[in-house]
């Protein structure tokens, strides 16, 4: 019986002392969070896709707490009204950002660019591209095995099954990036829309010399120069023989798109370009006096 009664009496000393530290444990090396974090958490969309740069919409809602300012910061699913929210909660002034949406610079359809061979391997295209070219001549253009309309969570990008190239829906696409970091040929971009959602990009990313891109595809980007020195704003540069448009400098006056001869610069959202009238217009030229002819005036 004293065995027994010493035996509680030992584990209840025990149990008691282990509360004890645990208690002083949790109080000294306790970690204090602000309660803002949780209410900014709330808000969001909780789509944890990581478009705003950081791990998650929790961490996201701590950054902005503990920065104090929410310049730099978006919520790109959200957009602007998470943000105003975020602001409220905070009693910070949100910043207006430029909306922006995911484009794809490739135009290799099954015309310009066709197949030489064909891949019977896994789905993938991380897999394709680590395993070999592609199944075209081309070797820096879309692979067609979709990965990024399975990163993509709201589906706002589907595979056409007449060119073989993803299309981006402007109408879902919240610019989460998502479909940009799938891409193992890094041939989706994340650019802003744009002024009534026009915009004006190179679509190629092949850095071969022009004869061998041409070769490859015949939309392809050859490195010409005419974009460049017909730009009058300087926003194109030329670098390992392909052009690139900054979106912060293009203005969209299109010289660049027309002075293109392969055709690889795109103009989206614009309206249809006025044909130019190639001859007089007849009117005109019936109220015209005839002209005498050659010899008579010479007479």
């Amino acid at each position: 019986m004293n065995l027994i009664l010493i035996a509680v009496i030992s584990l209840g000393a025990i149990g008691l002392v282990s509360a004890v530290i645990l208690y002083a444990a949790s109080k000294k090396f306790a970690v204090y969070e602000d309660p803002r974090i949780a209410q900014v958490a709330e808000v969001l969309p909780q789509a944890n896709c990581g478009g705003c740069g950081y791990p998650g919409c929790s961490g996201f809602a701590a950054a902005c707490v503990k920065a104090g300012s929410l310049e730099g910061k978006l919520c790109p699913v959200g957009g602007q009204p998470t943000m105003e929210k975020v602001a409220d909660i905070l009693g910070l002034k949100a910043e207006v950002s430029e909306p922006k949406v995911a484009v794809v610079r490739c135009n290799g359809t099954c015309a310009n660019r066709p197949k030489l061979t064909q891949y019977d391997g896994v789905r993938s295209c991380v897999v394709a591209h680590s395993t070999y070219g592609g199944e075209t001549g081309c070797f820096f253009g879309c692979l067609g095995c979709g990965d990024c309309v399975s990163a993509c969570q709201f589906d706002a990008i589907h595979m056409n099954p007449e060119t073989g190239l993803p299309e981006v829906d402007e109408t879902k696409c919240t610019a989460c990036g998502a479909c940009a970091k799938a891409c193992p040929r890094n041939i989706i971009e994340i650019r802003p829309k744009g002024k009534n959602n026009r915009r004006v990009y190179v679509q190629c990313v092949n850095k071969d010399k022009g004869a061998v891109a041409r070769k490859a595809c015949t939309a392809a980007c050859i490195g010409c120069g005419k974009c460049v020195k017909v730009c009058p704003f300087e926003a194109i540069t030329l670098e390992n023989n392909l052009a690139y448009i900054d979106p912060a400098k293009c203005k969209s006056c299109r010289k660049c798109e027309m002075e293109c001869p392969q055709g690889a610069i795109i103009a989206i959202n614009f309206p249809p370009r006025k044909a130019k009238q190639e001859t007089e217009n007849p009117q005109t030229m019936a109220n015209q006096p005839e002209v005498e002819p050659l010899k008579q005036q010479i007479k």
